[in-house]
């Protein structure tokens, strides 16, 4: 019988070491004034990514100056979306997004691949000189995000992780609510994520296309190989171990988790234990306070109990005085309703998806040098967070982590699972 288990061991077995990604690229120092324009590079551009960029580009000092994918398509649809709101063809289109990181004339880059090629193409941009905002999951392994940050730290850029909602309203006022003690004393988080998955059988391989329209090598990148399939690059690669996050866990709770770090002020650390179940995993912090990841067969599936219909990626955070609840909707659910009586009242456009504000942070923080809401350090612990709870449904098991080192402890199989072989894709 096939396992999530056996599925992990045989992706481990395909190597036995990892083989470092080289770009040859040398350092630049590129970062733009307080008033000048900043100028934009988008790597890889899927309808998420057009998204992203849309909300980027609302923002007046910002010119998107370059567009690198590996698919002809996506290349033209991009070039006609800034093309179009810039009122000009200046955009240019590349293959090969090394191409982008030469350009001296680039201060910052869009990084919205697949899960794959986050964590190697921003460190390839950082060395480049460029400031990242990357789209989540920022790694797929703990070791691929500790490298991560590490890199930014080193090079002195600016990064940002494309988790928004710790830059959207209704999020923001519900952290305060616990923050300023309005719930009393802390007790319970809760997130929530799609059901894991881990794919068993991969869809048959089909004849490679000419590369001008779709370059396989390049879309795989650090990944193992695997024969072409169009499906995988038309958006059907989720669930494959090779080419995803956590079995997808991911996916919501690089988001949800992330914000309950915040709400418990934990962005220098994470829960030690992690328990997984059929219905989720119950990760515990130090002092002994739970998360509870709740998993939900579909993203508008069946809910928990305490949800209240406030849209995608719910979270709910439980004190001795009160609750309080946010989802994607822009809403907030307070219990009881006086502790929340003070707050000013929330956008009514304003939702979890939007990237707008998340952006302009962002932007903001480029010219000022500071460090952006979703910074590298805030990133590397909710992400590590999120992995370690995604490793222990996949192995079965419950599973310690020291926070500091970030290894699991007393389980070899486990810290195994911190970092994957990388293919040589040069």
């Amino acid at each position: 019988m096939v396992t999530r288990r056996t599925v992990i061991k045989s992706a481990l077995a395909a190597s036995t070491s990892a083989i470092a990604v080289h770009s040859g690229l040398s350092p630049q120092t590129v970062s733009a004034a307080a008033n000048e324009r900043i100028r934009l590079g988008v790597v890889g551009i899927g309808p998420r990514c057009r998204y992203v960029l849309g909300g980027m580009l609302k923002h007046a000092d910002v010119q998107c100056v370059g567009i690198a994918d590996v698919q002809s398509s996506r290349r033209e649809e991009g070039k006609q979306l800034v093309d179009s709101m810039a009122g000009n063809a200046n955009c240019e289109t590349m293959i090969d997004f090394r191409r982008l990181l030469d350009r001296k004339d680039i201060d910052v880059v869009l990084i919205a691949t697949g899960d794959r090629w986050h964590a190697s193409a921003s460190m390839l941009a950082a060395e480049a000189g460029k400031d990242v905002y990357s789209e989540k999951p920022c790694g797929i392994t703990i070791d691929l995000c500790k490298r991560l940050s590490e890199t930014i730290e080193r090079t002195g850029r600016v990064f940002q992780a494309g988790t928004q909602r710790r830059t959207v309203t209704n999020f923001r006022q519900a952290v305060e609510l616990v923050h300023t003690g309005k719930i009393g004393k802390l007790k319970q988080l809760h997130a929530t994520v799609y059901l894991p998955e881990i794919k068993t059988e991969w869809l048959p391989g089909q004849p490679s296309p000419d590369p001008r329209q779709c370059d396989w090598n390049l879309w795989l990148g650090p990944a193992p190989w695997r024969p072409y399939n169009e499906a995988y690059v038309n958006g059907r690669w989720r669930g494959y171990y090779d080419f995803d996050s956590g079995a997808r866990l991911l996916d919501w709770g690089a988001h949800t988790v992330d914000l309950c770090q915040w709400a418990k002020n934990a962005d220098d650390t994470m829960p030690v234990e992690y328990t997984a179940d059929e219905n989720g995993i119950t990760c515990k912090y130090e002092d002994g306070i739970p998360l509870r990841i709740h998993f939900l067969e579909t993203p508008f599936g069946d809910r928990p109990g305490w949800i209240q219909s406030l849209g995608t990626c719910p979270v709910r955070f439980e004190g001795t005085a009160g609750s309080v609840e946010v989802g994607d909707s822009g809403g907030l659910v307070a219990k009881p309703e006086s502790i929340a009586a003070d707050l000013p009242e929330l956008p009514k456009k304003e939702r979890g998806l939007d990237v707008e504000a998340h952006s302009r942070n962002f932007l903001d923080c480029i010219k000022s040098r500071k460090m952006p809401n979703a910074n590298h350090v805030v990133m590397r612990r909710s992400h590590t967070a999120s992995h370690a709870a995604a490793l222990s449904w996949i192995l079965g098991r419950t599973l310690r982590l020291d926070p500091k080192t970030e290894m699991f402890v007393g389980d070899e199989e486990a810290n195994r699972l911190r970092e994957r072989p990388e293919r040589d894709w040069s």
